[in-house]
């Protein structure tokens, strides 16, 4: 899972200083604002979280600017950082559901079937 997709990234188009709790936001699939009040009270109450911003301002990549194609792309990537195996038992569930019903399609063509046959030979 070491795709770009399920990376951390600062966010710096939405990000307020350096982007880290953009990122977070981003990363975790929460509202930015939330990553920032927790990290508010955390500074005020320890102080130390200040000095972690600053290193993951420094050392995380930013976030290319194409990495996802809409917003329905970067939700489904979040889903896959929150529970890989949830994600991978929806894509297989969909996957099932489009074969069951590809297989219905192949049965009604294949199959003999009277109304269909008398609708093409009225066609010809």
């Amino acid at each position: 899972m070491n795709t770009p997709r399920t990376r951390f990234y600062r966010d710096k188009a939405n990000g307020k200083l350096m982007g880290v709790c953009s990122g977070m936001g981003n990363y975790a699939g929460m509202d930015a604002f939330w990553i920032r009040l927790g990290f508010i009270i955390f500074t005020l109450t320890m102080g130390w979280p200040l000095l972690l911003y600053f290193a993951a301002g420094f050392i995380a990549p930013k976030k290319p600017e194409q990495l996802y194609h809409d917003r329905q792309e970067e939700k489904f990537w979040q889903d896959v950082r929150k529970s890989p195996s949830a994600s991978a038992r929806q894509v297989k569930g969909k996957f099932r559901d489009i074969d069951r019903r590809l297989a219905r399609v192949e049965e009604h063509y294949v199959s003999s079937n009277r109304a269909l046959s008398a609708e093409i030979e009225r066609l010809r």
